[in-house]
């Protein structure tokens, strides 16, 4: 498999979802909205992903699978996926980074890295 580069944009935002979360036992749940753009001129494919997921005091997870959300979407030159999954973090702010593998039809594949992005309850950063 040879390595191509990325045509892949990616946006992020993300929520706090206070009333699912549990203060007192240190549970913050946060959900996340990717929108993945496909800004080439030949459909792709997602094949897996792989997220590390850091927390305020510095502990880190990974999470590597198939697709995303149950889905290995296709997606067409100049269309965007959108899809929303979630985590929890032990501390009320965290970070996620990762990266997409994704596929070309004609086999080339390539990685579509995820920006870093912050995870925070509001108000916590003055």
């Amino acid at each position: 498999m040879s390595q191509a580069e990325s045509p892949i944009k990616i946006k992020v935002e993300t929520e706090y979802l206070k009333q699912q979360s549990d203060i007192a036992e240190q549970k913050f749940l946060f959900t996340y909205t990717i929108t993945i753009i496909n800004t080439g001129d030949q459909d792709v494919t997602l094949k897996d992903r792989h997220w590390i997921i850091t927390d305020a005091d510095g502990n880190k997870s990974e999470v590597k699978g198939p697709g995303v959300v149950g889905e290995t979407p296709t997606i067409a030159p100049n269309t965007a996926y959108q899809y929303s999954s979630g985590t929890v973090l032990d501390t009320p702010i965290g970070f996620m980074e990762g990266a997409y593998g994704m596929t070309y039809n004609d086999g080339k594949t390539f990685s579509a890295p995820i920006p870093t992005f912050r995870l925070s309850v509001p108000g916590i950063l003055q």
